[in-house]
């Protein structure tokens, strides 16, 4: 049985979520900033309907806040928050990748190897896609260790810190850092897995942090 046709507004909707997403990644949107529907339509040139609707999308990602009778804005975060969420991350993908060392399957780590599509540069459509596969990837290692769950909320979590991963500028070296992790599974190897995977978790850490640091500074000066 056909699907029916996608209607204007859930294709308006589509479009206007992957580039407000894209947006509010590269910076473009600051946090705090208030989004104006109307505003927004009119840039999209459609109805305020699937631009409210891509705005929901966005704060179920951690993206955009929804303040009741105020408005949508780009999400905050104070750097306590984002410290929090990084130790958060440490702690949910060492224990998904522990577990997945045992259980993943030839399937799944060709799946991983699939993930990356290479470096083409440093422009905002490729660190998109950068931190698109870098999500992806760290999701189907969770996959990989059985437990959906553990999965979605890591998921989740790459969702909230994904403007924060392009600060790591990492379009050159990620697919080779996420290589060593998978050799590292694909051996059944704990202790090896562990270490590539803490090794990746802690440099990401150090460059958001020193990333966000070195932005507040430039915007007290």
């Amino acid at each position: 049985m056909n699907n029916p046709p996608a209607t204007v507004d859930s294709t308006s909707k589509e479009k206007i979520y992957r580039q407000m997403r894209r947006s509010i990644i590269m910076g473009h949107h600051r946090p705090g900033e208030r989004l104006d529907i109307e505003e927004l339509a009119a840039r999209f040139e459609t109805s305020v309907t699937p631009v409210r609707d891509a705005l929901q999308m966005l704060s179920q990602e951690g993206l955009v806040t929804i303040r009741p009778r105020s408005g949508y804005f780009v999400a905050s975060m104070t750097v306590k928050q984002l410290r929090d969420l990084l130790d958060l991350r440490k702690i949910l993908e060492l224990s998904a990748v522990e577990r997945a060392t045992q259980r993943i399957t030839p399937e799944q780590i060709s799946a991983l190897r699939s993930v990356h599509a290479g470096y083409t540069g440093d422009d905002d459509e490729s660190y998109d896609r950068y931190t698109d596969e870098n999500r992806r990837f760290h999701y189907y290692v969770a996959l990989a260790s059985g437990n959906r769950e553990l999965a979605e909320m890591i998921g989740h979590l790459h969702d909230r810190l994904a403007r924060f991963m392009v600060l790591r500028h990492a379009g050159k070296s990620q697919e080779a850092t996420h290589a060593r992790i998978v050799e590292a599974l694909e051996k059944h190897d704990i202790d090896l897995a562990r270490q590539a995977l803490l090794e990746d978790i802690e440099t990401s850490r150090d460059a958001i942090l020193d990333g966000v640091l070195d932005e507040i500074a430039a915007s007290n000066i």
